[in-house]
C-alpha cells in the first residue's frame, strides 16, 4: 500500500467549510468537534458504538470523550497532522447516521415513540 499525500486545510478554510456543511460542528485546538447530547447512558453507548462502527469501516479513528448524557467526537487526520477531507467525510457520515430520524423519512420505519421517555436515547437537534 502506498502512502497517499493528504492535503490539510487552513484554520480559516476549516471554519468556513464547517459553517457550510457541518454547522453543528466546531473547530477547536486543532480538531473538528461535535458534542451529541443523549438522554441516558444507554443513548451514550449507542452513539459511541455508532461512531465506532463508522470510523472502523472508514479506517479513520476519532477521539471520543463520554459522560452519562453526552459524547464528544473529535476528528483530525493524525498522519497529515491536520484536518483533511477524511475528517469532513467521516463527520458528515456520523452526523447523518446519529441524527437520522426514520419518522421524518416516511416509509415503514416509524422511529421510537417521541412522547415516551422510556424510549428516548438521543436529543435531536
Amino acid at each position: 500500500m502506498t502512502a497517499v499525500q493528504e492535503t490539510t486545510y487552513s484554520d480559516t478554510e476549516i471554519v468556513e467549510r464547517l459553517q457550510q456543511i457541518l454547522p453543528r460542528w466546531r473547530f477547536e485546538d486543532g480538531w473538528i468537534r461535535r458534542k451529541y447530547k443523549t438522554n441516558s447512558w444507554k443513548g451514550t453507548l449507542m452513539v459511541i458504538n455508532t461512531v465506532g462502527h463508522l470510523a472502523e469501516a472508514a479506517w479513520h479513528h476519532p477521539d471520543l470523550t463520554a459522560s452519562y448524557a453526552w459524547v464528544e467526537v473529535r476528528l483530525k487526520t493524525h498522519s497529515a497532522k491536520g484536518i483533511t477531507d477524511k475528517d469532513f467525510d467521516l463527520a458528515r457520515k456520523i452526523e447523518e447516521v446519529v441524527q437520522w430520524q426514520p419518522a421524518r423519512d416516511g416509509g415503514a420505519l416509524e422511529g421510537t415513540p417521541r412522547d415516551d421517555p422510556r424510549f428516548a436515547y438521543i436529543k435531536y437537534d
